[in-house]
């Protein structure tokens, strides 16, 4: 069985910094395309930024230069590092996990496997 779970999130300041993690099992972890996804309420899912295989990645135009996102192999965890944040950013942010390689998928596809999410609030 899939698990993907999540945690890191919290209130924070803009301009503040979180990182977030997701812990994978069941799941051969580093053959997998992984991502993060984000869902404020009354706005439609986003895909926030995707890593594959080789460490390949891509970012929405919204957080490019402030988020990173890496994995731990060992670990099995995938990370998301969010710096100098805006209100903006607050959303439940969801780990998600698929088969297909990175070509194949985007910031828009849904993907195979999503965690129940962790929330971030950005807020002064």
């Amino acid at each position: 069985e899939v698990q993907l779970v999540e945690s890191g999130g919290g209130l924070v300041q803009p301009g503040g910094s979180l990182r977030l993690s997701c812990a994978a099992s069941g799941l051969p972890f580093s053959s997998f395309t992984m991502g993060w996804f984000r869902q404020a309420p009354g706005k439609e899912r986003e895909g926030v930024a995707l890593i594959d295989r080789e460490s390949s990645t891509t970012y929405a135009d919204s957080v490019k230069g402030r988020f990173t996102i890496s994995k731990d192999k060992a670990k099995n965890t995938l990370y998301l590092q969010m710096n100098s944040l805006k209100p903006e950013d607050t959303a439940m942010y969801y780990c998600a996990a698929d088969t297909r390689p990175l070509d194949w998928v985007g910031l828009k596809t849904e993907f195979a496997y999503r965690g129940q999410g962790t929330q971030v609030t950005v807020s002064s």
